[in-house]
């Protein structure tokens, strides 16, 4: 690890020399023995250790939760948003730090870094306009001299499961909502990825302190799915916010639902580009590209498949492969570098047995991949962005492999395109490449894509807050970051007020007690 790394530790108050991090130190529990390397997939250095959540600490920090949501709900919202307003000046204090420090432990590139944390940042800007803004109904009695509304609640505690490859940004989604909205949130990191998260709760815990607040209201646990299993399971949280692989999020939801907790899923990604024979090739390119191979093809909104036109198909596949010639793959500390590494060991062996499976039926690579070699990298997660040709029918497409991966495919006509398109289990991300005005409305028409995000003549990777991002089918049908959201982190009351002498009731019901 370098001493740039070193000093970014420091300034984020993060000692890496400290064998182990844990939350429940901070709320007076006993640390557990057990603890989590972050390993950088850069250079396969150590970061720093977590300590593992054990259940006597997970009782704590939720008895702490519990406590500190009595005073934050308390707090006029337009305040809580004065609160997120400084975490979001913070974050921009810290944006480069945090930034490289996301980067080197995720193993994106550094540009991709400041994005992420540059999300934090709008996040927290949305969520303080949002304070003002947590609007309820009033509604038209049938009875006279009545009047009739409806509010929003804080739901009490929420908890989030977040993902490796967007190890800050969408804990902020999350987070920066609900507190907003009057919520104290439990954050479980992926184990992937935590010291990200120490950076971010420490920054979170001083603004806190600033304004004189309890810590509780935000607190973070380390550990495996174990962990992420005490919070599905406890009652005292009223919603979970998942993000990871559809596996993960169907045992969420069928825990919670169990016990009629509320959640929110954000699942798996199998996006699709259609190129149109009336498609700007100029501009589709750098879209596919960028989408197939940015973050090293580890977003659940990654461009997986091309599905092309036949009359542009061999312009476009030349124009493809002599782009792909041109990816820098590298440190991603180094700007001049387009692609980093896999997250680790798992993620290059499930690379390499997606690629394997594509030959078993029948798919032709025009860019053969492989492992890079371990020696010039300095790490063994280096990979080689592939393209596959492939048939619509072949069963490899309709899974999802966070790795560069690209599937290119033909069609003939757009009711063809979309049929493929929409013909995966997951329906989160979609984008069509037209100049056709009649070929975009129809793509974005109820004939047209299954996807909770809907594109034209832009690619299908990233999102920007203020629209509301998630998608349908295996994705979950979860929504964050955008337009009504918040009203997944609050609970609805109708209230009626009855301001006259009698009590008529609804429907013209009759109740005579004479």
């Amino acid at each position: 690890m370098t001493n740039d790394i070193n000093l970014i530790l420091e300034q984020l108050k993060i000692a890496s020399s400290n064998p182990s991090w844990s939350t429940g130190q901070s709320h007076g529990a006993q640390q557990s023995a057990e603890t989590i390397a972050s390993i950088s997939p850069v250079d396969m250095q150590k970061i720093a250790s977590v300590g593992v959540l054990v259940n006597e600490e997970f009782q704590l920090v939720v008895e702490k939760a519990q406590e500190a949501f009595l005073v934050w709900r308390d707090i006029p919202a337009p305040k809580r948003g004065q609160v997120i307003r400084d975490f979001g000046e913070s974050l921009r204090a810290k944006k480069k730090e945090l930034g490289t420090l996301v980067s080197y432990e995720m193993g994106k590139s550094v540009q991709e870094g400041y994005g992420e944390v540059q999300e934090m940042i709008d996040i927290c800007d949305f969520a303080v306009g949002l304070s003002r803004q947590l609007y309820g109904l009033t509604i038209h009695s049938e009875r006279p001299s009545h009047r009739m509304y409806e509010q929003w609640h804080p739901l009490g505690i929420v908890g989030i499961i977040s993902a490796f490859n967007f190890p800050v940004a969408v804990w902020s989604w999350n987070a920066a909502l609900a507190m907003v909205c009057g919520n104290v949130c439990i954050w479980k990191p992926s184990e992937k990825a935590p010291i990200s998260a120490i950076a971010c709760q420490n920054l979170l815990t001083e603004v806190l302190g600033k304004h004189g607040l309890p810590d509780g209201i935000s607190s973070l646990i380390h550990g495996d799915y174990k962990v992420g299993e005490m919070m599905t399971k406890d009652s005292r949280i009223s919603l979970i916010s998942a993000t990871g692989s559809t596996n993960m999020g169907k045992a969420v939801a069928t825990t919670v639902a169990s016990r009629l907790g509320k959640s929110i899923l954000e699942l798996g990604g199998n996006n699709a580009m259609i190129i149109s024979n009336h498609a700007d090739l100029d501009t589709a390119l750098p879209a596919a590209v960028f989408g197939a191979v940015g973050t090293a093809g580890q977003r659940c909104t990654s461009t997986r498949r091309l599905i092309i036109h036949e009359e542009v198909y061999d312009d476009f596949k030349e124009k493809l492969v002599n782009a792909y010639q041109q990816i820098k793959i590298g440190n991603p500390l180094d700007e001049r570098n387009h692609m980093g590494p896999l997250i680790d060991k798992d993620a290059t062996i499930s690379y390499l047995n997606t690629i394997e499976e594509i030959k078993k039926q029948g798919g032709t690579f025009l860019i053969e991949g492989k492992v890079l070699d371990e020696k010039e990298y300095s790490s063994d997660c280096y990979v080689k962005p592939c393209i596959a040709e492939v048939e619509p029918t072949f069963e490899i497409i309709k899974k999802e492999t966070f790795a560069p991966i690209l599937y290119i495919m033909k069609y003939k006509t757009l009711e063809e395109a979309i049929h493929i398109q929409n013909n995966v289990p997951q329906g989160l991300s979609s984008s069509i490449m037209t100049t056709d005005l009649r070929e975009a409305e129809i793509f974005l028409s109820h004939r047209g894509s299954d996807c909770g995000i809907a594109n034209v003549n832009i690619g299908t990777s990233g999102a920007e807050i203020g629209g509301a991002f998630g998608g349908e089918k295996e994705t979950g049908g979860g929504r964050e970051s955008g337009t009504e959201s918040w009203k997944a982190y609050m609970r609805r009351q109708t209230n009626t007020i009855n301001y006259s002498k009698d009590v008529p009731l609804a429907q013209g019901i009759k109740f005579d007690l004479s």
